[in-house]
């Protein structure tokens, strides 16, 4: 069983994110790592994956960033999506090889990770057709999915709302989904839940679905180990 290393950051600003991802990738690509699972959290920022289209910020990019939000340019796929503390972000920095570079495999398996760790917390989610994420039966986006493969290693991944607040999410067009209602885990159960505990669980039922031996690494031994990924340790970083 191939192992996977469980990183967990806290609160690490989006273009700092994605420029360790960007690092571990061309790591793992040498060898020089294994795979990787960053779980951590973001300051208030929307990103704009490859297929998004100004209409889905309707009030303008300037009033967003008046609100305290950030407005980032992203390569992952999929549309705009809202990133904020309290929400759960999994970049898992994979070597597609095993899976026969086989993408769809790779994505099914994410939405199967984040749909058996809802059903543990006693929430019931689903895939659907068509639509991008992850949903309630209600027909409520509790999470969503956007990633990113060069030379074989994957990089972005997945976000589950846990405790954060919903409302950026009602000033724009989620993932280009007009009507879109989206919740959290605090919202269904009815109380604050705890973002450290899920991703407790969200490690485990990756590491049962990808089929990994999950070790957790301290970030500071993985800063130790790769240079420019520093921010990963910032001060603020709380996922314990």
């Amino acid at each position: 069983m191939s192992e996977v290393w469980i990183v967990r950051s806290g609160l690490v600003p989006y273009e700092d994110a994605v420029r360790a991802q960007g690092l571990l990738a061309a790591a793992r690509l040498a060898g020089d790592v294994p795979d990787v699972l960053l779980l951590l959290e973001h300051p208030p920022v929307y990103t704009k994956g490859r297929r998004s289209t100004a209409d889905e910020l309707p009030m303008g990019e300037d009033w967003y960033r008046m609100q305290g939000i950030e407005v980032r340019e992203t390569d992952r796929g999929g549309r705009v999506t809202y990133h904020g503390p309290g929400q759960l972000v999994g970049y898992p920095i994979v070597d597609l090889g095993p899976m026969g570079d086989d993408v769809h495999v790779y994505v099914r398996n994410m939405e199967r990770t984040v749909i058996c760790a809802l059903a543990d917390w006693g929430i019931e989610a689903e895939a659907l057709d068509g639509l991008t994420g992850i949903w309630t039966p209600q027909r409520r986006k509790i999470g969503s999915i956007g990633v990113h493969v060069h030379r074989g290693i994957t990089t972005h991944g997945f976000a589950v709302n846990v405790d954060n607040d919903l409302q950026p999410f009602e000033w724009i067009v989620p993932c280009g989904i007009e009507g879109c209602q989206v919740t959290s885990l605090t919202r269904e159960l009815g109380a604050e839940q705890d973002l450290g505990e899920f991703g407790t669980t969200i490690t485990s039922r990756f590491a049962e679905v990808y089929n990994r031996q999950a070790t957790e690494v301290d970030v500071a031994d993985l800063v130790g180990r790769i240079d420019g990924i520093e921010a990963l340790a910032a001060p603020e970083a709380a996922l314990r």
